[in-house]
């Protein structure tokens, strides 16, 4: 079963829309049966609303499922309640960004593209706190809050399941000085460490790579079930979108592939961001 909340949560909401679309029947004609509204079991279909034990045992009697399926599914209801740690740094962390750092959590393939900045997973605590500062308008608690949840969050690189992790990161990006040179000759070496982890792959995308795929920013998380299909996410200042069909996966894995062919190779690439040390030592 997936670890974290969040994940939980999504694994309900599948489970419940499967079992409704092998009955055939609309959410409307599920509510009118059940006396719930049809946005009800909208809302539990999409992960948009919490699901009682209660309301799995109803459904589980009106799709006539078996009694180990619906312990399965209570117990994933139950599950999902419990609160994740990044949970706990309270508004450091908008409730848009909880829900990525929950699936994250669980990933087993993570592919990301940054156009703009180092990748968050690599991102030192100053390099951190100067972005975070220039962002939304944050208290001081707020900020530190944020920025021990990003520092957190990059343990799942170092762990013993590490999922596998390529990322392709645009020379702007590591030419951008954030702070001052200092900041980003640590911040740079930071990211060299990183690479030396054993599932942990960058490239760079130089400035003389010529046409590529231009899409801006996005990550793309794959899951261990074949019932949890990959997604895309793609954040902004004050919302995030998540993107889990077929076409949208196919179409951002095509872009994903032309921009690890138009970049440098690991071994390349790693030389280039030592160069630039050299440059910010100076």
């Amino acid at each position: 079963m997936a670890g974290s909340p969040t994940a939980r949560r999504r694994r309900l909401s599948i489970e419940l829309k499967k079992l409704r679309e092998k009955s055939a029947l609309t959410c409307a004609q599920v509510g009118e049966a059940l006396d719930w509204s049809g946005s009800k079991v909208n809302r539990m279909e999409t992960g948009s609303g919490r699901v009682q034990p209660s309301d799995i045992d109803a459904l589980c009697r009106f799709y006539g499922t078996s009694d180990e399926l619906r312990e399965f599914l209570k117990s994933l209801a139950r599950q999902a309640k419990v609160r994740g740690w990044w949970q706990l740094h309270g508004t450091g962390v908008p409730e848009w960004f909880n829900i990525y750092i929950g699936l994250e959590q669980d990933a087993t393939t993570f592919r990301q593209y940054q156009c703009e900045l180092i990748p968050g997973l690599m991102q030192t605590e100053p390099y951190a706190c100067e972005l975070h500062k220039a962002g939304a308008h944050m208290s001081a608690e707020d900020i530190d809050r944020a920025v021990r949840v990003r520092m957190e969050r990059q343990a799942m690189l170092a762990r013993p399941d590490a999922p596998d992790a390529w990322f392709i990161v645009s020379e702007g990006a590591l030419r951008h000085v954030i702070g001052d040179r200092g900041v980003m000759r640590n911040q740079l070496e930071r990211v060299l460490d990183s690479v030396e982890l054993p599932t942990v792959t960058l490239q760079v995308l130089p400035f003389d790579s010529g046409a590529y795929p231009v899409t801006g920013s996005f990550t793309m998380l794959g899951f261990p079930a074949p019932e949890d299909p990959d997604i895309v996410y793609r954040d902004g200042i004050t919302d995030a979108v998540y993107l889990e069909g077929e076409h949208h996966v196919r179409e951002y894995t095509r872009a994903f592939d032309g921009l690890r062919a138009a970049a440098l190779s690991p071994q390349r690439s790693a030389q280039l961001i030592k160069s630039i040390v050299k440059e910010y030592a100076k």
